[in-house]
C-alpha cells in the first residue's frame, strides 16, 4: 500500500491498542485515530471478574497504558462514541456523536456484547437498536465493562444471595470471587460439566469441587427468563418452569460479536456475526480485523475458527496491523496461534494451550491434580491438541511445542517428552473420556450433576 497517510482502528480495546502501537513501531507515521464505545481509555478486561470485583485493585489499575504512553502513541482518540455504520466504499467511519473519520485502511476490533437473558432489559427496543441495548432491569447484571463489574460488586455483600447462570468460566470465576466475599451463590449451569468444554473433562471437576468446597452451591438446569419483582431481579425462570429466588442475577451465558454496525458495509461475516476474515485476517480491501470478533480459517484443520481469548486479542491485532502494511505484495503469512488462555479460583492459576475441551484422552505428564500441581497432554485421536496445567511452566511450555505441531503421542524420543522428576511416565496408560464418572449436583435438576 503506497502513500498510506490515514488508517483507523475501531474499537479500544486490547486488540485496538496491541494494533495501534504494532502499526508505530513498524513505522506508520500517519493520522491514527482509535475508536472506543467507552469512555475510559484502554483497559484489561480479566481481572474484572477477579480483582476489582472483590474489592482488591481499584479501576486506575486496570489501565493498559498511562497516559504518557498513550501520548508517544500520537492517537486521534475518539473515547465514548461508538461506531454506528461503516461505508467502504468511501473509507468512512460514521460515529453515534455525528463524526465520521476518513481513512484508507481501518482495523476493526469492536469484540463482544454479553448475552441478556429475557426480562433482564426493562424497555422495548427498536429494530436497529442493538441487541441487548435498553434500559437494565435493577439487579440483573452481566459482566463485560468496568462498569458492569463496579455495579455488581456493589451488590456483593455478606449473606447477599447471588445467582450465576453460565457454566463457563467467566460464571466460574464471578462465582469464585462472590462466595469469597461472604455471597451466598447460586451457580446454575446447563452442561453436566461445568468449564469442561474449554478445559476438560478431568480439569473442570477439579474446579468443580473445589467451588462445592468453598460454599457454592451447583444448580442443573437452563435459564430462561430473569424474574422480576417490584421493580427489580429476583431471580430466574428456568426451562421447566421452576424459579431459583436471589437478590442479583448475573448473566454469564455467553457472548455475540458487537458487529452489527457493519450491516450493508460489505464487510463479510461467518454465519455467527464475527468478522469473515481471511487467512491473514483481513475482511476485503482495505479492512482487517483482530480480537474476540474477528473469526479466519485454522490453516491446521481449515475450519474457521473466532477465539474469546485475551491472548489472542494482542497476536491478533499484531498480525493484523503488519498484514495492513506488507500491503498486496509483501510477504503475508498465515495466522496461525497457538491458543492459549488462563483462568484464576481459589488461589489456583489454571493454564491451557489448544483445545483441552475437545480431547479424548487426558495424559498426565507431571504431578498430579490431587495435589494441584500438575501439566498434562490432552489428546484427539491420539495426536496433542491441547494441554493444561496448575503450577508446572516447564511442562506446560513444553507441550506447548507439540500443541502447536498436532504431534503425535507418545513422543518419538524420550527427549521430546514433556516434564521432569518421577512424574506418570509419558508412554503410561492415559486416561479415556470413557472412564471419567459424572460429577453429582447439590440439588435439584434433571439428570446426572457436572469459560
Amino acid at each position: 500500500m503506497t502513500a498510506l497517510r490515514e488508517v483507523a482502528v475501531v474499537g479500544a480495546g486490547a486488540a485496538g491498542l496491541h494494533a495501534a502501537e504494532a502499526l508505530r513501531r513498524a513505522g506508520y507515521d500517519g493520522r491514527l485515530t482509535l475508536v472506543g464505545a467507552e469512555d475510559e481509555p484502554p483497559y484489561d478486561r480479566p481481572p474484572l471478574s477477579k480483582h476489582l470485583l472483590d474489592g482488591q485493585w481499584q479501576p486506575d489499575r486496570l489501565a493498559l497504558r498511562s497516559p504518557d504512553a498513550l501520548a508517544q502513541l500520537r492517537l486521534d482518540l475518539r473515547l465514548g462514541a461508538p461506531a454506528e455504520r461503516l461505508d467502504r466504499r468511501t473509507r468512512t467511519v460514521h460515529l453515534a456523536d455525528g463524526h465520521r473519520i476518513r481513512c484508507q485502511a481501518v482495523i476493526l476490533a469492536t469484540g463482544v456484547r454479553p448475552r441478556r437473558l429475557p426480562g433482564a432489559v426493562t424497555t422495548p427496543r427498536a429494530a436497529t437498536t442493538p441487541p441487548g441495548t435498553g434500559r437494565p432491569l435493577p439487579g440483573a447484571h452481566v459482566l463485560r465493562t468496568l462498569a458492569d463489574a463496579l455495579a455488581l460488586r456493589e451488590e456483593l455483600r455478606p449473606g447477599a444471595r447471588l445467582l450465576v447462570a453460565g457454566g463457563g468460566l467467566l460464571g466460574a470465576e464471578a462465582a469464585a470471587t462472590a462466595v469469597g466475599l461472604g455471597a451466598e451463590v447460586t451457580w446454575l449451569v446447563s452442561a453436566a460439566a461445568p468449564m469442561a468444554a474449554v478445559l476438560g473433562a478431568e480439569t473442570a471437576a477439579l474446579l468443580t469441587g473445589l467451588h462445592r468446597e468453598h460454599g457454592v452451591r451447583i444448580h442443573r438446569g437452563t435459564a430462561a427468563a430473569v424474574v422480576e419483582r417490584r421493580g427489580r431481579a429476583a431471580g430466574v425462570r428456568l426451562a421447566d418452569g421452576s424459579e431459583l429466588a436471589a437478590d442479583a442475577v448475573l448473566m454469564a451465558i455467553g457472548s455475540e460479536p458487537a458487529t452489527e454496525w457493519l450491516a450493508g458495509s460489505g464487510v463479510p461475516l461467518d454465519p455467527g456475526g464475527g468478522v469473515a476474515c481471511d487467512a491473514h485476517c483481513a475482511a476485503g480491501p482495505g479492512v482487517w480485523a483482530a480480537g474476540d470478533a474477528a473469526s479466519w480459517p485454522d490453516p491446521r484443520t481449515g475450519r474457521r475458527r473466532r477465539l474469546e481469548q485475551r491472548t489472542n486479542a494482542t497476536e491478533q491485532a499484531l498480525h493484523a496491523a503488519r498484514d495492513l502494511l506488507a500491503g498486496p505484495h509483501g510477504a503475508r503469512p498465515a495466522y496461525a496461534p497457538v491458543p492459549y488462555l488462563w483462568t484464576d479460583q481459589y488461589g489456583l492459576r489454571v493454564q491451557a494451550f489448544g483445545s483441552p475441551g475437545s480431547a479424548d484422552r487426558f495424559q498426565l505428564v507431571d504431578g498430579s491434580p490431587a495435589e494441584h500441581r500438575f501439566a498434562a497432554a490432552c489428546l484427539r485421536r491420539g495426536r496433542v491438541t491441547g494441554a493444561v496445567g496448575i503450577a508446572s511452566a516447564r511442562a506446560l511450555r513444553q507441550l506447548r511445542a507439540q500443541v502447536a505441531a498436532h504431534a503425535p503421542w507418545p513422543p518419538a524420543t524420550a527427549a521430546d517428552a514433556p516434564g521432569s522428576g518421577p512424574a506418570q511416565p509419558a508412554n503410561a496408560e492415559p486416561t479415556s473420556r470413557s472412564t471419567v464418572p459424572d460429577q453429582p449436583v447439590n440439588g435439584p435438576g434433571p439428570g446426572p450433576g457436572p469459560r
